[in-house]
């Protein structure tokens, strides 16, 4: 198929943007990031009910056409595809709507907040016959498709347990160089906290490396009971918080195999990999970013010589690519789903489970129990 205004042989996806903050106009967002796959994606529309936002972020980057509503850009026949920056409590009812419609999606995490808005939103996909990906993307990274391949090859044996970092200090928490530039509150609201917002990112990098987890066992609190804002132009803000800040918790993948895994608003500083996953034969640590983002440490890595490892023979985890598109490597996976029919890396059912998951750590810190897992992917 050639596409008519580019005239190239492959026909590029066009993409609508729902939403113009944060996710979509920073540096590391989605926007700055699509210049690098111009040649796969067409970014055709953008949608905010702030319709000012909409209008400067299609000025900034190009964007021919910008909208009020969801409603208006669905009815763009321009748009195949949209990528869904959305907050948390608008997800899954925007998300539906776009499948609904006959749309692709890219859906930032966690897909809905409800097992019910979960289901609904793959049942309509797979009716109207869309792809989605769903955030994170951290599984497109090098380090963790290196790790895969090193787990499967019974690289350090089989796998006792694993420790996972998924926290930082909480929108609002860092000084003025970490400022963060929009009112941070809801972050701290029921219905949104730091399961959704970060411990998300641990569930789906541990259950991408171990497969899907079976049980849940967890402990959830809130630490303070308001928060100031400490930089930026929010600086002082008094937030109530009603959401969990604090959620530690094991996942049970059977044989014997745990992950321990946090997702919290508590975390200022950490030296820790991201992933330490502790086997029979070995150690395997992950990190988000530095000169090495994997490391291997195996017993008899010579004859009677236990120590860290990196043979010439294991490809170096490299994220060049990624790191240019920040964000926008969503849409570009998306793009390479929709053109080659393969099944996403970042797929809805996953998205499910890390989903039940989430919910599951709220249901046994309540009830003081361990949870049974349904779902899988």
């Amino acid at each position: 198929m050639v596409d008519q205004e580019s005239g190239t042989g492959t026909h590029r996806l066009r993409l609508g943007i729902l939403g113009a903050g944060m996710i979509a106009t920073v540096d590391y967002g989605v926007l700055p990031g699509m210049q690098h796959i111009s040649d796969k994606v067409e970014v055709v529309a953008i949608a905010d009910p702030v319709v000012d936002r909409a209008r400067n972020a299609a000025s900034k980057f190009g964007i021919p056409n910008y909208y009020a509503s969801l409603r208006e850009m669905l009815d763009d026949p321009r748009v195949e595809a949209v990528a869904n920056l959305t907050p948390i409590p608008l997800h899954a009812e925007t998300s539906l709507e776009i499948v609904k419609r006959g749309k692709h999606l890219v859906s930032e995490k966690p897909l809905a907040t409800t097992m019910r808005d979960a289901d609904s939103i793959i049942a309509a996909a797979s009716a109207s016959g869309v792809v989605i990906v769903c955030s994170p993307p951290d599984l497109l990274f090098s380090q963790y498709s290196e790790a895969r391949r090193l787990l499967k090859e019974d690289a350090i044996g089989k796998v006792a347990f694993a420790r996972v970092q998924s926290s930082h200090a909480g929108p609002g928490g860092g000084p003025e160089d970490q400022a963060w530039p929009t009112d941070p509150t809801w972050f701290y609201q029921e219905g949104s906290g730091p399961l959704f917002d970060m411990g998300v990112y641990g569930i789906h990098q541990i259950t991408g490396l171990l497969g899907a987890a079976k049980r849940v066992s967890a402990f959830s609190g809130i630490t303070e009971p308001t928060r100031t804002v400490r930089g930026g132009p929010f600086k002082g803000t008094e937030m109530t918080v009603t959401a969990n800040d604090n959620n530690l918790f094991m996942l049970d993948f059977g044989h014997s195999t745990f992950a321990v895994v946090d997702g919290t608003f508590n975390v200022h500083a950490s030296r820790s990999p991201k992933v330490e996953i502790f086997a029979r034969k070995g150690t395997m640590s992950i990190y988000k970013q530095g000169p090495k983002l994997l490391e291997i440490f195996r017993t008899d890595a010579a004859p009677g010589l236990d120590g860290w490892i990196e043979p010439s023979s294991w490809p170096r985890a490299n994220n060049d690519h990624a790191n240019r598109l920040k964000k926008a490597i969503m849409e570009e996976h998306l793009a390479d789903c929709v053109r080659s029919g393969s099944r996403p890396i970042l797929s809805a059912e996953h998205a499910r489970h890390a989903l039940e998951i989430m919910l599951a750590v709220s249901t046994s810190a309540v009830e003081g129990r361990v949870v049974d897992l349904a779902t899988t992917f």
